[in-house]
């Protein structure tokens, strides 16, 4: 992760086409992880890109909140308990005990998915709609982009985004945040605000 001194506080970057992907030990697919805090080994905290290429189940994170949204694809069936749950490219992102381990069956062929998980403390995943505000009220924060744009605060200079990038903010201030893509807005989601609040940590007001 590349410190980027764009204002107050600092961001960072992560690059997706800079991460080695991992394949995952039953073969169904690989991930490349963009953020673990505090640290790899015991995170509380992370986000990863991952690309699903057969069914089968989720890998079980007992005490660990998952959000999961589809972001390249036609999208996946997740089965939790008794209901299914369809998610594709459009879907809002879905929020589920990680421990739950759902089996997963593609809709028509491999999909690409965005994951924040989170243990302890309260984490979000939201859809960054074109020019609305998103005032994440959380202690970290940032923004994954499909698409080139800039993210646009209320403090400091805006800040350009690549394709396929995490822009975050690990000791992030209160204001309202945009993104502003570079081309006309796609049909589909192409950005998802991220948050995650340790417990410990107070929240901003």
């Amino acid at each position: 992760m590349t410190p980027l001194d764009f204002g107050d506080p600092p961001f960072s970057v992560v690059r997706l086409d800079e991460i080695s992907p991992v394949g995952w030990k039953n073969g169904g697919g690989q991930t490349r992880e963009l953020l673990a805090w505090p640290d790899a080994e015991d995170w509380r905290l992370r986000l990863s890109v991952a690309e699903i290429r057969r069914d089968g189940p989720f890998s079980p994170f007992p005490g660990v909140v998952r959000w999961f949204a589809v972001i390249e694809g036609k999208g996946v069936v997740l089965a939790l308990g008794t209901e299914e749950k369809t998610l594709r490219a459009g879907s809002a992102p879905l929020c589920f005990d990680g421990a739950a381990a759902p089996d997963c069956r593609l809709i028509d062929g491999p999909t690409r998915d965005l994951n924040l998980m989170h243990s302890g403390g309260r984490g979000t995943m939201a859809i960054a709609r074109p020019g609305e505000a998103w005032a994440g009220d959380f202690a970290q924060r940032g923004l994954w982009s499909a698409v080139a744009g800039r993210l646009v605060g209320e403090r400091g200079r805006p800040v350009s985004i690549a394709p396929n990038t995490l822009l975050w903010q690990p000791d992030a201030k209160p204001g309202a945040w945009r993104f502003e893509p570079d081309a006309a807005a796609p049909a589909e989601p192409a950005a998802w605000w991220l948050g995650y609040t340790p417990e410990e940590s107070r929240v901003f007001s």
